[in-house]
C-alpha cells in the first residue's frame, strides 16, 4: 500500500506524524511519500521537497514565492501520476493541496483533505473547490461537519490530536523545574510564529514588547520557543537590532509546550499555537501582522470578528486580540501585563479552556484512520 501525503507547515507536520503512526500500526508495510516536516519524516514519510518551501502565508508573501511553489506542485503531481498512490492525503495547506487534489481526483486517485479550510471565517466560496478536490474531508471542530453535510461533501469529525496528547491538567511547577526557572518568577512566553514570513513582520514587534514589559516588571523572564534554525536566526537578529540583548530571555529550539506550560501568560501569533495554549490552560494575548495589502484583502473577505481559535470555538472574545495596526508594542505590553496581574481572569479562562479540551478530545488519529481505511481496501 502506498499513501501520498503533503503537509505545508509545523502544525500539519504534527497532524501528519500522528496519522502516519496510526495508519502504520493498522497497515503493516504501508509506504508514505510526499512532503513532510521532521516529525512526519521520523514517523516514516519520504519527503520529496523541503516542507519549509510551502510555509508561506499571505497574498503578497505567496506572490514572492509563487513560481517556486507552483513548480513544486507540478513536479509532485507528475510524480503521483507516474507512481499512483492508493490514496492521497492533503494536510491543511489548502492553497497548495486543493489544486493537487483536483489533479489527482480527476485521475481516479481518492483524495482525503485533513483539516477543513476556514470557510466559516473567510473565503466561503472555496466550498465548491473543496467538493471538486476532496473525496472525503476530515474536520477538527464539531461545527464544521454541519457545513460539509449541507454542501453534500462527505466528511468526518475527528477532533483535534492536540487534545489527545496534551494533559488536561498540565503542571506549571514541573515545566519550570525542567527549564530551571524559579517558581516565583513571572514568566511570559513569546511565540512570534513558525514561518519565516511571520518572523519578518513580528520578531521586532515581540522584542520591543518584551522591552516594555521588562521595564514595567523587572522580575519577569521571557521564553521564546522557535521551530527552526532559520526562525531562530531571524529572531536573534531582531533582538540585536532592537537592543534587546540585555533582556532576561531564553530562546528555545522547539519545546513550545514546555514554554507555554511554564508561562503565566503567552503572547502568541494567531494560528494553531493559540489552540495549543488554550489546551495547556495558559492565558494568552493573540496578535498578528502581515503586509498592509494582504491585510486589506483579507479584511474584505472575513466573516467573523475574531481570528484566534479559542475565540472562534467559543463564539466570543475570551482572550484579547490585537491585530495589524492595533498590534503596537505599547498595546501588547499593556494587554500582557493586565492578564498577568489579574488572577480572577486567569481562573475563569482555565474553566473555559477545560471545557474546550473535553470537547476536542476524540482519539483523533484512530477516528481519522477509520475514515481512511475504506479507501485503502
Amino acid at each position: 500500500m502506498k499513501v501520498g501525503i503533503v503537509a505545508g507547515e509545523a502544525s500539519g507536520d504534527l497532524l501528519g506524524a500522528h496519522l502516519v503512526s496510526a495508519l502504520s500500526s493498522h497497515v503493516p508495510g504501508i509506504e508514505f511519500v510526499g512532503i513532510g516536516g521532521p516529525k512526519m519524516q521520523v514517523a516514516g514519510v519520504h519527503s520529496l521537497f523541503p516542507m519549509e518551501k510551502l510555509a508561506v502565508r499571505g497574498y503578497v508573501e505567496v506572490l514572492r514565492h509563487y513560481r517556486e511553489i507552483v513548480g513544486i506542485r507540478r513536479k509532485l503531481l507528475h510524480h503521483f501520476i507516474e507512481n499512483p498512490p492508493d490514496v492521497f492525503i492533503g494536510i491543511d495547506a489548502p492553497d497548495f493541496n486543493l489544486e493537487l487534489e483536483i489533479g489527482l481526483k480527476s485521475r481516479n486517485i481518492p483524495t482525503i483533505h485533513y483539516v477543513s479550510p476556514s470557510v466559516w471565517a473567510w473565503r466561503g466560496e472555496r466550498i465548491g473547490k473543496i467538493a471538486r478536490a476532496a473525496s472525503h474531508v476530515l474536520v477538527l471542530f464539531p461545527f464544521e461537519k454541519k457545513i460539509y453535510d449541507a454542501a453534500g461533501i462527505k466528511s468526518t469529525y475527528v477532533g483535534h490530536p492536540l487534545a489527545d496528547v496534551l494533559p488536561e491538567k498540565p503542571s506549571r511547577a514541573a515545566a519550570r523545574e525542567q527549564l530551571r526557572l524559579p517558581s516565583n518568577t513571572k514568566v511570559i512566553a513569546l511565540l512570534p510564529g513558525s514561518r519565516q514570513s511571520e518572523l519578518h513582520y513580528m520578531a521586532r514587534l515581540f522584542v520591543k514588547t518584551a522591552r516594555l514589559i521588562a521595564a514595567a516588571d523587572p522580575d519577569v523572564h521571557f521564553l521564546v520557543p522557535l521551530v527552526s534554525r532559520e526562525t531562530r536566526n531571524m529572531f536573534e537578529k531582531e533582538l540585536y537590532r532592537a537592543e534587546g540583548g540585555d533582556l532576561p530571555l531564553t530562546v528555545l529550539f522547539g519545546h513550545a509546550n514546555v514554554a507555554m506550560t511554564a508561562a503565566d501568560v503567552v503572547l502568541v501569533a494567531s494560528g494553531t499555537a493559540t489552540l495549543e495554549a488554550a489546551l495547556l490552560k495558559c492565558p494568552m494575548v493573540i496578535t498578528y501582522k502581515m503586509s498592509p495589502l494582504t491585510w486589506r484583502i483579507m479584511q474584505g473577505k472575513a466573516y467573523l470578528p475574531y481570528v484566534g481559535l479559542p475565540n472562534i470555538l467559543e463564539g466570543r472574545f475570551i482572550v484579547p486580540e490585537l491585530l495589524q495596526d492595533d498590534a503596537t508594542p505599547e498595546n501588547l505590553a499593556q494587554a500582557v501585563l493586565n492578564l498577568a496581574n489579574d488572577e480572577s481572569a486567569r481562573d475563569k479562562l482555565f474553566d473555559v479552556y477545560s471545557k474546550l479540551h473535553h470537547e476536542l478530545r476524540q482519539n483523533t488519529a484512530e477516528k481519522a484512520v477509520e475514515a481512511i481505511l475504506p479507501y485503502l481496501k
